[in-house]
Formats: structure tokens, sequence, C-alpha cells
């Protein structure tokens, strides 16, 4: 059972950064492709971007395109979201997911793909 352990939220300024990451437990996410998520109060869990098995290829939510990137590290188990020019919209509570690795790209929005979620982290953006 693979366990996700999300970490490196917090507060950050309007046009600051953050560096998020997914750590994974109990077993290896190497073979899987690893979504990143976020919810607003109030609104449903939206799709933020999602990076392949092995790290060759992202796809983005266009309101974060630019701004952040994705990125894994597969002999640590890990995965990252670097935030850049963070708005007061980003925030959110952010959540890592692991999917199987043979759906199409553009499905990755689809939240029922996941087969595990990691306990998301607060990020807040101060205007």
């Amino acid at each position: 059972q693979v366990q996700l352990v999300v970490s490196g939220g917090g507060l950050v300024q309007a046009g600051g950064s953050l560096r998020l990451s997914c750590a994974a437990c109990g077993g290896t996410i190497s073979n899987y492709a690893m979504g990143w998520f976020r919810q607003a109060p109030g609104k449903e869990r939206e799709f933020v971007v999602v990076i392949g098995w092995s790290g060759a290829r992202t796809y983005y939510a266009d309101f974060v395109k630019g701004r952040f990137t994705n990125s894994r590290d597969n002999a640590k188990n890990t995965v990252y979201l670097q935030m850049n020019t963070l708005k007061p919209e980003d925030t959110a509570v952010y959540y890592c997911a692991a999917a199987p690795s043979h759906y199409s790209g553009n499905d990755y929005y689809k939240k029922y793909l996941y087969t595990y979620w990691g306990q998301g982290t607060q990020v807040t953006v101060s205007s």
C-alpha cells in the first residue's frame, strides 16, 4: 500500500514561491503517473498538473502554465511541485496522487483515475 506524504505548504505573499514535495512510502511510485490537485474553500478539487512515470511528459492546467513546474525523482520516490509567481487565487489545499501510467495524458484530470492520495498541504497566498 503506497502512502503519499505531502509537505512544503505555507503562507507566502503574492509573487512569491513555494516548493511542495510528495514523498511515497510503503511502495514505489516509479511506475505511476503522479498528479497534483488543489481544492479551494467551497470549490471542487481541481487538476493542476500530472507527470508521467519517467518524468518525460507533463500536462499542466492552463492557469498554472509558465508558473508551476512539476518534477520527480524516482530514486527518492518523490515528486515536486515548484510554484512561482503565486497569486491569491492559488490559495488552496494541494494534494498529490498516483495513477496507473497507461492512460492518455489528456485523461489525467479525472480524479477517479488516481489510486493513492496524499493528505494535502495548505498553500495560502496573501495579496
